[in-house]
C-alpha cells in the first residue's frame, strides 16, 4: 500500500491515537505530518514497513518527542511538557478502536458551538478539507479555518476530557455525535466536489463509527437506527454509477445488483429501532424506515411513494429542517399530486434557507419535467448547475439540461 493510500483510508485513525498520547490537537498534527514526511522519504527505498499504521504512529511519538524536549528550555512549558513526555512513555503505538470515538466525544463537548463540534470532527477524523467542509456548511473557507482554530484553542484551554460519557448519559453530545458520522458517511456516498463522485473510505469510516457507537452504548436507540440507515444506503452503492462513474438515479438503477442479504438484515435493524422507539421515534429512526420503504420495493414503479410522504411529514413535525422538507415535497409529488409538491417547493424556496442548495432546482426542474413544461425546466436546471459542485452530478444535470432543451425545441 503507498503512502498516500494510507493517508488517504488511515489519517483518522492514526491522528485519533496520536491525540490521545499527546492530548493536544496542534501537536498531534503536527506529529502526524512529521511522520508521514518521513515515510515519504524512507519507503520508496526501504519498503513499506509490515505495520505501516504502527511506525507511523512511532514515528510521530518520536518526533513529537523531539519537539517537546525542544520546547523544554521555556520554563513555563516544563509541567506541561513533562506531562506530554509521560504519556509518551506508558503508551505503545497500538491504535485502540475507542480512540476516534473518544475523539469524536471530545470535538462534541457543550462548551463548542455546534458549528464547531461537527467542523472539527469532520477535519480531524473525516479527513475532509476546510473547503470542503466549509462548502457543506455554505460558509466562506476562511470562516470556517477561523472556527476550527477557536474549537481547538478552545478544548486545549479549557482541558475538555478526552473520554466517551456514560452509556446512561450521553445527553446532547451523543446527538452531535452521530450527526457528525453522518455528514461524513454523506460525503463519502456522493462527495461535495471532484472527479470521484464517491468516496468509499469515507462511508466504511463512518460505518464503523456507527458500529462503535451500537456497541459502545447498547442502551441508546438513534445509534442502532442511525447504523440502519447508512447500511441501508450502502447496500445500493454498486448501482449508484455506471461505468463512466455518471449518477444512476434510484428510480433508474438496476436493482438486481443491490445487496438484498444486507438490506434485509438492515431493514430488521431499523424496525428493531423503531419498536425499542416506544412510539416516539427520533430523526434516524424515521430516515431508518424511509430507506427501508425504497428497500423493499422491487420495482421504482412499485415504490410506497404515500407511506414514504407520510413519514417524512412526521419527520417535519418533529425534527423540521429544510432538506426535510424538499424531500417530503418531492415524496407528495411521486404519490401522485405533482401541483402539491411544487407548491411545497415554492414554500421551501421563498425561506431562503436553500438558496445555494442545488436539489432544490433540480428537483423542481424534474417534476416540472414530469408536467411536460420543458421550457420552464430548462431554467431551473440551469440554476442547479450553477450550484452543483460534484462533477458526476454535473454531468448528470447537463444530460437532463440537454434532453429537455432537446423536448423543449420538439414541442
Amino acid at each position: 500500500m503507498r503512502v498516500e493510500e494510507i493517508f488517504r483510508v488511515e489519517r483518522g485513525r492514526i491522528l485519533a491515537t496520536l491525540i490521545r498520547l499527546l492530548g493536544d490537537f496542534d501537536m498531534a498534527e503536527e506529529a502526524l505530518q512529521d511522520a508521514f514526511a518521513a515515510a515519504l522519504a524512507q519507503w520508496p527505498t526501504a519498503g513499506t514497513p509490515a505495520n505501516p499504521v504502527a511506525w507511523l504512529i512511532g514515528t510521530a511519538r518520536h518526533a513529537a518527542t523531539d519537539r517537546l524536549r525542544r520546547r523544554s528550555v521555556f520554563a513555563r512549558k516544563q509541567a506541561e511538557i513533562a506531562r506530554h513526555l509521560e504519556l509518551l512513555a506508558e503508551e505503545d503505538d497500538t491504535p485502540l478502536p475507542e480512540d476516534r470515538l473518544r475523539l469524536i466525544f471530545t470535538c462534541c463537548h457543550p462548551a463548542l458551538a455546534r458549528e464547531a463540534q461537527v467542523a472539527l470532527t469532520l477535519r480531524t477524523l473525516g479527513g475532509l478539507s476546510t473547503e470542503e467542509i466549509a462548502r457543506a456548511f455554505l460558509v466562506p473557507a476562511s470562516t470556517m479555518a477561523q472556527r476550527l482554530v477557536r474549537a481547538k484553542k478552545k478544548i486545549h484551554a479549557a482541558r475538555i476530557p478526552y473520554e466517551v460519557p456514560a452509556d446512561d448519559a450521553p445527553g446532547e453530545r451523543l446527538v452531535a455525535v452521530m450527526m457528525v458520522v453522518y455528514l461524513v458517511f454523506n460525503e463519502g456516498y456522493l462527495a461535495s466536489s471532484g472527479e470521484h463522485p464517491m468516496r468509499r473510505e469515507l462511508c466504511e469510516h463512518a460505518i464503523g463509527l456507527g458500529r462503535l457507537l451500537v456497541e459502545l452504548m447498547p442502551s441508546q436507540t438513534e445509534p442502532k437506527a442511525l447504523l440502519a440507515v447508512m447500511l441501508l444506503h450502502d447496500s445500493r452503492r454498486e448501482a449508484r454509477f455506471d461505468a463512466s462513474s455518471d449518477l444512476v438515479l434510484l428510480d433508474e438503477q438496476d436493482r438486481s445488483r443491490w445487496d438484498h442479504a444486507q438490506i434485509d438484515e438492515r431493514t430488521a435493524l431499523a424496525e428493531a429501532a423503531l419498536r425499542e422507539s416506544h412510539g416516539t421515534p427520533g430523526p434516524y429512526a424515521l430516515q431508518a424506515a424511509i430507506a427501508a420503504v425504497h428497500a423493499a420495493a422491487p420495482t421504482a414503479a412499485a415504490t410506497d411513494w404515500a407511506q414514504i410522504a407520510a413519514l417524512y411529514a412526521l419527520l417535519a413535525r418533529t425534527h423540521p429542517s429544510p432538506v426535510v422538507e424538499l424531500n417530503r415535497a418531492v415524496a407528495v409529488a411521486m404519490s401522485g399530486d405533482i401541483e402539491r409538491g411544487l407548491a411545497l417547493i415554492d414554500d421551501v424556496d421563498r425561506r431562503g434557507n436553500l438558496a445555494d442548495y442545488h436539489l432544490l432546482p433540480a428537483a423542481r426542474a424534474e417534476l416540472l419535467c414530469r408536467q411536460g413544461r420543458h421550457a420552464e425546466a430548462v431554467e431551473w436546471y440551469r440554476r442547479a448547475l450553477a450550484l452543483v459542485s460534484n462533477e458526476s452530478e454535473r454531468r448528470h444535470l447537463s444530460k437532463r439540461l440537454r434532453d429537455v432543451v432537446s423536448s423543449s425545441a420538439g414541442g
